[in-house]
């Protein structure tokens, strides 16, 4: 009993039990609700690490009258789906099973193409009910198709209230901790390094507890918890707290021009075995939102790396990742790219669905160009410099400024060019 983690003891088995994610589990929650009717429907759980996605799984395997198989994504192959696949279709078969066998699998963005594929008959079919869990975005994780079968629901980090409840169940509920003497003197640090992840609350406790000598009081407070975890650094989740605080770091090191400091954070990812996947796919992000068009070879460069992991693997994917985090680093920066896309969307909410202008619109049929329809578009490579001044935007938009040149070189550039063509 005392070997098994504080964080597995106090799983919930009941939704009664599970803390947070109130707008999915609370009184009106949509998996309340499947649990409660036992109609279940393919859906995908995605959120950060700690947050409950396989608790909610286990609990719907405790509370639904059906079959229930488990995959880690980590550990399955293709040989391996097919298995359990064919028994779910035995299952479906078979007079005794009420309804259809749910599969979860864990990690479900570690699957490739061939594996989420075999997958997709099956859930097409109705042969099994999946559910997968997930902590990245499934829209880039997930093939299209099974992605169009499957709901999608996001589940968020724990709130200061959450983790605040979570431990007054823990030192008071739990059969070893609640014989313990505890003395909470402060919880800012605490609640800091969990970061919103109820597994890492869970560890740290554990660690103070068990590094408390019996009969002595259990202390918790700032000083003591920040002191405990740097003398256990292993206590860090990689899938949790440090995930995110470094990868913020090291995004916001090549943002700042320190180009030692991303070599130095992306180092600490890759000792903690962070997915190179996840690493590349934020430079790509960072190469268009925070360097953009002062260096449009970085998107290039930054794209190239994420292909160059897929074709080289690991350990050697490390130096293509520091080659390019290194040239992001020392790229001259810019935000027009982002601030332009995000000025655009505030003015389509602003506006909503502003007609198009009909000289700009297509005229395929007889009706639509006697409607009008592309009467009066001026083909720009008909005149001199392959430009003439035309209205673009709708009429109600006219003189809008979304993209503004950032302070570079070759943003400059940009602007003297169109400077030039708009003083013709």
């Amino acid at each position: 009993m005392t070997n098994t983690p504080l964080a597995e003891r106090l799983r919930p088995h009941s939704l009664d039990d599970y803390i947070g994610q109130t707008h999915l589990v609370g009184p009106d929650g949509i998996i309340r609700r499947m649990i409660e009717t036992g109609r279940v429907n393919s859906f995908i759980l995605w959120g950060p690490p700690g947050v409950g996605k396989t608790t909610l799984a286990r609990i719907m395997a405790s509370q639904t009258d059906v079959p229930f198989y488990t995959l880690s994504a980590v550990t399955s192959g293709v040989k391996e789906v097919r298995e359990v696949l064919a028994r779910c279709e035995a299952d479906a078969r078979s007079m005794f099973v009420k309804g259809r066998p749910i599969l979860f699998i864990d990690e479900i963005h570690r699957f490739n193409k061939s594996q989420q594929d075999s997958l997709l008959g099956a859930v097409e079919k109705g042969t099994v009910t999946l559910i997968g869990a997930t902590t990245e975005n499934p829209s880039f994780e997930v093939i299209r198709p099974l992605l169009s079968r499957a709901q999608v629901y996001t589940l968020k980090s724990l709130e200061t209230d959450d983790l605040d409840n979570l431990l007054s169940r823990a030192v008071t509920s739990d059969d070893i901790l609640k014989q313990r003497k505890f003395d909470i003197r402060s919880k800012d640090a605490l609640f800091r390094f969990a970061g919103g992840d109820a597994r890492k609350l869970l560890n740290i406790i554990d660690l103070i507890e068990q590094s408390t000598p019996d009969g002595e009081t259990v202390v918790i407070d700032d000083d003591i918890v920040t002191s405990r975890l740097q003398q256990n650094p292993a206590a860090y989740d990689r899938n949790g707290e440090m995930h995110y605080d470094i990868i913020s770091a090291f995004i916001k090191s090549i943002r700042g021009s320190d180009p030692q400091a991303a070599v130095y954070w992306l180092a600490r990812m890759v000792a903690g075995g962070e997915d190179p996947a996840f690493i590349a796919r934020r430079l790509v992000i960072l190469a268009s939102e925070d360097i953009g068009l002062a260096n449009p070879n970085a998107l290039l460069l930054a794209n190239a790396t994420f292909d160059a992991l897929n074709k080289i693997g690991w350990p050697e994917g490390r130096i293509i990742l520091s080659e390019c985090a290194i040239y992001l680093a020392n790229s001259p920066k810019s935000n027009s790219a982002y601030m332009a896309i995000a000025g655009a969307l505030e003015a389509v909410e602003r506006t909503g669905n502003l007609p198009v202008p009909l000289h700009l619109r297509n005229a395929p049929t007889k009706l639509m160009a006697d409607l009008g329809y592309h009467q009066g578009y001026k083909y720009a490579h008909d005149y001199e410099g392959n430009y003439v001044k035309q209205q673009y935007l709708p009429p109600e938009l006219t003189g809008s400024e979304f993209w503004k040149a950032g302070n570079n070189p070759s943003e400059a550039k940009m602007q003297q060019r169109i400077d030039s063509l708009n003083n013709k």
